[in-house]
């Protein structure tokens, strides 16, 4: 039985908050973000976030799944530019973390002076939520298996899933940001710790990297 073409409603809602709350270069760039500049560019960050996932949800509908299977080789492409791109953000980060380690002695820098993969947060955002790794090797397949395929109006079942994640997100990503802004205000002071926290994402961002590098859909 059926909820307006959605399969098992419950199991999907269950099922699409777990893949939510899983760490992701989505959500630590989005907590990034508040944390070195605050809540408004947490938010055009989640904004690109927002953005990246419809354009996946669409792309889901219009079968990509099924087409990357049909063809590795278009697979292979998206997965290799996907990994050397959050590993090249990942990278950038660690670096900035080093420097400002290096000058935790000196004066604080200007607050218009931020690192340069932080910079663009709405443009970046959308990049790494379009070559999310969990996104791509999860969502694509665990979104289309709730959607009876004989419900004669697809887009209905298609929209009720849509609305369901993107809600779930919106309010993780919220929550995140303004978790990011308060750790902000505990990191302002403490210039090596919060260097410490960026190599940490960086390497994060890295791994994920490395993770999309050698996964399959399969």
């Amino acid at each position: 039985m059926s909820f307006y073409g959605v399969t098992d409603l419950w199991t999907y809602a269950i099922g699409a908050l777990g893949i939510i709350l899983l760490p992701g270069p989505n959500s630590l760039f989005v907590l990034s973000l508040a944390t070195t500049r605050g809540v408004r560019a947490g938010y055009q960050g989640a904004l690109g976030v927002f953005a990246g996932d419809i354009i996946l949800l669409l792309l889901t509908a219009l079968g990509a799944a099924s087409l990357l299977r049909a063809y590795p080789s278009l697979f292979m492409v998206v997965k290799y530019a996907g990994a050397a791109y959050l590993s090249w953000v990942g990278l950038g980060l660690v670096r900035g973390a080093f420097d400002r380690w290096r000058g935790a002695a000196a004066p604080a820098l200007p607050a218009d002076q931020t690192p340069a993969d932080l910079t663009h947060p709405l443009r970046r955002a959308l990049v790494i939520s379009l070559l999310n790794p969990k996104a791509i090797l999860f969502l694509l397949s665990f979104f289309v298996q709730f959607i009876d395929p004989l419900y004669e109006t697809p887009a209905v079942p298609f929209l009720i899933l849509s609305a369901i994640v993107l809600a779930f997100s919106a309010l993780y990503l919220s929550a995140l940001i303004f978790a990011g802004a308060r750790l902000a205000q505990a990191f302002g002071r403490r210039r090596r710790l919060s260097a410490s926290l960026c190599s940490g994402v960086g390497a994060l961002f890295m791994w994920f990297g490395v993770k999309l590098a050698t996964a399959s859909l399969h």
